[in-house]
């Protein structure tokens, strides 16, 4: 079992698809609540919010947390970390495209790029095994930002993301076409190479945690 240290359903449900073979992947418990994203890069948020949910769950299960965001060269990196509350502390999805888009006006460089950092807490009997505690993992998908919204799959910044050699947006692929290049989809194959050099078994094969028993 792995706990997602994150409320996003969206990032349950990718998540969910590329790690089945080696994790099921869990939400959070209602009483587990996640930590202000205060780091400075995405790594340093995804060290953040998989410490503090490890600590919460009680050390008993493996934890993943990701930091994920839009990259604007044309913004200067922007968004950014701050991708998730671009138009504000409680900003949602549609109000975070709208302020990008207001933003890149004008604009002809149109080229960012989405990343992903994850950082994986392994409890100790995993952590004995795999002769690790924690392992990091990093993606990034290229591409540009279209000049509106088109598309319905996806989530966040998807429908105004053009993947480069894309004539679509990540919101008009389906979800077997976008874990295929994603960053997310990246980062989980960057940490499932770390897995298997380490010689950590799938799913399957795991051996009981206590938090198991």
């Amino acid at each position: 079992m792995l706990y997602l240290a994150t409320r996003n359903a969206g990032k349950v449900r990718e998540f969910g698809r590329l790690l089945s073979a080696w994790f099921a992947v869990e939400t959070l418990p209602p009483h587990v609540t996640l930590p202000a994203e205060t780091g400075s890069t995405f790594a340093e948020n995804a060290l953040l919010k998989a410490g503090a949910v490890f600590t919460a769950v009680g050390g008993q299960a493996a934890v993943l947390a990701d930091d994920s965001g839009l990259e604007v060269d044309a913004l200067r990196g922007e968004p950014g970390v701050r991708s998730a509350r671009y138009a504000g502390e409680d900003a949602g999805d549609r109000e975070n495209v709208i302020r990008l888009l207001e933003e890149m006006s004008g604009r002809s460089d149109r080229r960012g790029r989405f990343v992903c950092a994850l950082a994986l807490v392994l409890p100790p009997d995993l952590a004995r095994f795999a002769g690790t505690g924690l392992l990091e993992g990093r993606g990034a998908l290229e591409g540009t930002i279209t000049l509106e919204p088109r598309g319905e799959s996806g989530f966040g910044y998807d429908p105004v993301f053009q993947p480069a050699g894309w004539s679509r947006t990540l919101a008009e692929g389906g979800p077997q076409e976008k874990d295929a290049i994603s960053h997310r989809g990246e980062a989980v194959r960057a940490l499932i190479a770390l897995l298997q050099s380490i010689g950590f078994p799938p799913a399957g094969d795991l051996p009981l945690t206590d938090g198991d028993n």
